[in-house]
C-alpha cells in the first residue's frame, strides 16, 4: 500500500484543539469536521489540502484530547498519511481505527519542507522525498494493520473479518 502527496508540515506538540478546534465537537458528521481541519493552527489547509496529501508533525503529534474528531477531520479532508517523529498514544490508535495511516519516522522533520511531495511505503518501511530524492526508514506497519487500514478503519475490517 503507497501513499504519495504532498506535504503539511506543522511543529512539535500540534494538539487536537489545533487539528479541529473545540467548538466543532458537536459535529457527527465526518465530512462537516473536515472543513475545519487544521483551522486551529493554519487556516489555509481546508482551502489547499488535496487528496492523498500527507501531514508532517514533529514530536507528540496529537496530543490533548481523546476526540476521534481529529483524525476523521484530517481523513475526511483528504489526507493520506500523517508522518510525525512521534504521537500522542491515543490520536495514533484513533488514526488507525479511523483508518488514517500514522507512522512514526525519526527524522522526517528536517527531511520535508511544506510542499515537498512524499511517496510512503506503508507495507515496505519508505518514505520517499520525490523532490529532495532521498528515503527515510520507517518501521513497516504489521501486515493486520495493513489489513486494518485497507479496509477503511477498525470497524469495517471487524465486520468483513468477523460478519457481525
Amino acid at each position: 500500500m503507497k501513499v504519495t502527496g504532498k506535504v503539511w508540515k506543522y511543529g512539535d506538540d500540534v494538539n487536537t484543539d489545533y487539528i479541529i478546534p473545540g467548538r466543532y465537537m458537536e459535529l457527527t458528521e465526518p465530512v462537516e469536521m473536515a472543513k475545519h481541519a487544521m483551522e486551529g493552527i493554519d487556516p489555509t489547509f481546508v482551502g489547499g489540502v488535496r487528496k492523498g496529501d500527507v501531514v508532517v508533525g514533529g514530536r507528540n503529534f496529537g496530543c490533548g484530547s481523546s476526540r476521534e474528531h481529529a483524525p476523521l477531520a484530517l481523513k475526511y479532508a483528504g489526507v493520506g498519511c500523517v508522518v510525525a517523529e512521534s504521537y500522542a498514544r491515543i490520536f495514533y490508535r484513533n488514526a488507525v481505527n479511523v483508518g488514517l495511516p500514522a507512522l512514526e519516522c525519526r527524522g522526517i522533520s528536517a527531511a520535508v519542507e511544506r510542499g515537498d511531495t512524499l511517496e510512503i511505503d506503508l507495507g515496505g518501511g519508505v518514505v520517499t522525498n520525490l523532490n529532495r530524492r532521498t528515503k527515510l526508514e520507517f518501521t513497516p506497519l504489521p501486515p493486520f494493520m495493513l489489513e486494518v487500514l485497507e479496509a477503511g478503519g477498525l470497524v469495517p475490517y471487524l465486520r468483513r473479518v468477523d460478519d457481525w
